[in-house]
Parts: C-alpha cells; structure tokens; sequence
C-alpha cells in the first residue's frame, strides 16, 4: 500500500511535499504548548497509554532505542536508562528544543524525519514511534526505514490513534471535530493546527489495515493491541534475521 498519493486538507488536494512542509508550520506553531494541549485534549490518558507502551517495548540495560517523531521526549524519558543509549529523532528542531528545556536526561537529540533516520542499518534494538506516524509524509517508506535500522530479533512499536468501538464513533468525532479546534485555539492559540491533526487522525488507516503495512515492511509476529476501546493502538511487529 503507498501513501505516495496526493491528500485533502478540508477541500484542498496537497500534493506530499505541500503536506510535508505543512506539518513542519503545524508543529512548529504547536511547540510551545504542545504537551499542555495532550493533556487537555486527552484528559491526561495518553500519559497512561504512554507508559503502557514504554512497558512493552521493555527497554533493557545495553541497548540502543531510538524514539521517532519523539518531539520533546516525553516517551524517551520513559525509556530511557543509566546502561542504554536513547534518541529522540525528530524533524522539527523547535519540538526538540521545547524538550531539551527540561534537561536531557539522558537523551541524545537527533534531527531526522521518519523515512530518513540518520542511523546505519541493524544499528538498533528497538524502535518506537508514538502519534508521530500519521505525519508522515509515506507511510509505507516510513515503515521500511524504521525496520532498516533494527537489527535481526528487533523490534517496532507503534503507538498511535486508531479506530475506536463502533458505539463510540459518534461521541468520538464530535469531540474530535469541535472540542479539539476549541482547545488549540484557546490554549495553543493555533486552531488551524488543531484542525490538522483531527484530519490526520480520520485519515489513519485501521488496525487491519496498518497491521498489514507492517508486514508488508518485513516484519514479522505482528500484533497490535487497542487501547480505550481504540481510541489508541499499539502496533508491535519484530524484524527477522
């Protein structure tokens, strides 16, 4: 499956390179207060979800773990440890530096977009990406890239949001669709950002759907798991030798 195809924005058609730059202006907009706008858009539940996913991705004293789209590190921190070398990589420099505001911890920050890591191949025990894959410029050549850096017996995680319980659609996309804007443009002061993001999130592919991407990268003993009734979902797949 490509994601090579132009998408919409409301009744805009954008080719990739318009969206690429696109989500580069949302999130440099949403820096600042781009935490504070999780909380309040989630009620504080993806910190749960957050560390339910560090926990299955059981980072290990010796390993190198890279956190794609990690933003401002909040998932790195999580799994980061004294014996283990941790990176966040991101495309955008002002995420990172609204993360590196809180000290390192233990991270080291590197500059880099999904389909481009600037890492050696079989150069990583685990990868993770959470809510970062739906900007992606190509899925499927985002995917490929993340599994060329593992090493054989690695592992992908992927947190992102999903397609919730059929009953709680409605409820859903309500809120998606008023309160999210609302918020981004009380707090964050960017409501056209928010827009964005809530069109990202309708745009994703299912579970199924984004299972199969997985295995159409390469890896193997796929899985996933839904959280609150999936609203979010944790995708796990592992490279082979």
């Amino acid at each position: 499956m490509t994601q090579e195809l132009s998408r919409t924005f409301g009744q805009q058609v954008v080719t990739p390179e318009e969206r690429r730059a696109r989500v580069r202006r949302v999130f440099t907009a949403v820096a600042p207060r781009y935490d504070l706008m999780n909380d309040l858009m989630s009620m504080g539940i993806h910190r749960l979800w957050k560390r339910t996913f560090a926990r299955m991705a059981a980072p290990r004293d010796g390993q190198v773990i890279v956190d794609v789209a990690g933003g401002t590190g909040d998932v790195a921190r999580l799994l980061a440890g004294p014996a283990r070398r941790v990176y966040v990589c991101d495309p955008s420099l002002p995420m990172m530096a609204a993360g590196r505001q809180r000290g390192d911890g233990g991270i080291e920050w590197l500059a880099g977009e999904a389909e481009h890591i600037p890492l050696a191949d079989a150069s990583v025990d685990t990868v993770t990406i959470a809510f970062g894959i739906r900007n992606a410029t190509h899925l499927d050549r985002a995917l490929a890239e993340m599994a060329r850096v593992l090493k054989p017996g690695g592992r992908l995680l992927c947190l992102e949001f999903s397609r919730p319980a059929l009953l709680l659609r409605p409820f859903y996309t309500a809120f998606s669709y008023t309160a999210i804007p609302a918020l981004g443009a009380i707090v964050a002061r960017n409501p056209e950002a928010y827009v964005y993001l809530v069109e990202s999130i309708r745009r994703f592919p299912p579970q199924d759907a984004f299972k199969a991407m997985f295995e159409a990268a390469g890896l193997t003993d796929v899985r996933y798991r839904n959280l609150s009734f999936g609203i979010a979902c944790i995708h796990e797949g592992t490279k082979t030798g």
